[in-house]
């Protein structure tokens, strides 16, 4: 014989799973802490870069004035006015946010491997006399009785603990070098990175 409160029953069940299925407070707070840090991140960025990111102008508006106060009670609560705008964003618009600041700390640190390669290089030609002869073979305009004064210099900068100007010029020369040899046509995204980030630093 059917139980007639199976359907009751039931009915009640569903309701349970059904809140079940919303997020936890804990999940909520670790939501709204995620862009609360966002919103940070993008106030750290320098001016011209947070223009450029896309969003909601109530929102850059919000994350352009917390960069303009100085007093720190006021940036506190600009910045909690800042998580709040952050929390009025959809999905899709939190995730392109977050792929643009993705892409500059990518960049980044690109450009901070290629400084370490060109440091070793360095450390190579002022160690081996063999990696001056290599540069010269890979690049022939390099000037090589410059270099070899210049080698001559640091390693005399090091050995009396002098102020490192030879050793700062063969940086610059090595850095030089890199340039020159790049590809001088790449993609279009490379080349507005790139750009960006030269417009950055200057």
């Amino acid at each position: 014989m059917p139980n007639a409160n199976r359907g009751s029953v039931g009915f009640k069940s569903n309701e349970f799973e059904q809140e079940y299925d919303r997020p936890s407070k804990s999940q909520l707070k670790r939501e709204m802490t995620a862009l609360q840090d966002l919103g940070a991140e993008l106030v750290a960025q320098p001016r011209e870069r947070v223009m450029r990111v896309p969003m909601p102008e109530d929102v850059r508006d919000a994350i352009l004035e917390c960069q303009r106060i100085k007093d720190h009670e006021g940036r506190r609560r600009q910045m909690q006015f800042v998580g709040k705008k952050m929390r009025t964003l959809e999905e899709d618009e939190v995730a392109a946010i977050q792929r643009t600041l993705d892409a500059w700390k990518g960049a980044s640190k690109s450009e901070t491997a290629a400084l370490h390669a060109l440091e070793r290089k360095r450390e190579k030609l002022l160690a081996d006399d063999k990696a001056l002869t290599d540069l010269i073979e890979q690049h022939p305009e390099l000037n090589a009785q410059q270099m070899r004064t210049l080698i001559r210099n640091a390693r005399k900068e090091q050995a009396e603990s002098k102020p490192p100007k030879a050793y700062r010029e063969i940086f610059q020369i090595l850095k030089d070098l890199q340039k020159a040899s790049s590809p001088s046509s790449s993609d279009e995204a490379s080349t507005d990175e790139h750009d960006d980030s030269d417009e950055d630093q200057s």
